[in-house]
């Protein structure tokens, strides 16, 4: 049986085939995605080709949903980052969850354990629209109240590393 423990990793991978040089890959892709595989090999000390598959079994094994470009609120007229707590008749009710997944203000939903059911993060054009926008909740089978903050600054926005 203690054989059995200590064979967990072998040649540095984890059972899933998972180890230190994929999360660093995974670290410079989620920093910058157009990275070349030549500039992440030298950083990870892998050839291109090395990383190349290794970016290509990540992707397969679900490690990487998606390769999305991070936009800039400010410029593309929507400045305002707010969250809005939405509190519904069921914890993580399935009709209000497809409904609010609908807005297209809505970059973000997350089901939460305290005083809120939903979370949700939002970019808008100004107050106005945030005001539109919760006028819209409201009318949501389910959706009992909101309570809303406004981002005055972002200091740090990345996934998890």
């Amino acid at each position: 049986m203690p054989e059995e423990t200590n064979r967990l990793r072998e040649n540095g991978r984890s059972r899933a085939g998972f180890d230190e040089k994929d999360r660093m890959l995974l670290r410079l892709l989620a920093q910058d995605a157009t990275r070349s595989y030549a500039d992440m090999g030298a950083q990870v000390h892998l050839s291109p080709p090395a990383v190349h598959e290794r970016v290509k079994r990540l992707k397969r094994d679900g490690y990487i949903k998606a390769t999305v470009a991070l936009l800039d609120g400010e410029k593309i007229g929507r400045p305002l980052l707010s969250f809005i707590h939405v509190d519904t008749t069921g914890w993580g009710a399935k009709s209000p969850m497809r409904a609010l997944s609908e807005l297209e203000e809505v970059e973000e939903i997350h089901t939460v354990t305290g005083d809120t059911c939903v979370i949700l993060k939002v970019r808008m054009p100004g107050t106005q629209a945030l005001e539109d926008l919760l006028a819209r909740i409201y009318r949501i089978e389910g959706v009992k109240g909101t309570r809303s903050y406004v981002a005055l600054s972002s200091y740090l926005e990345r996934g998890p590393t």
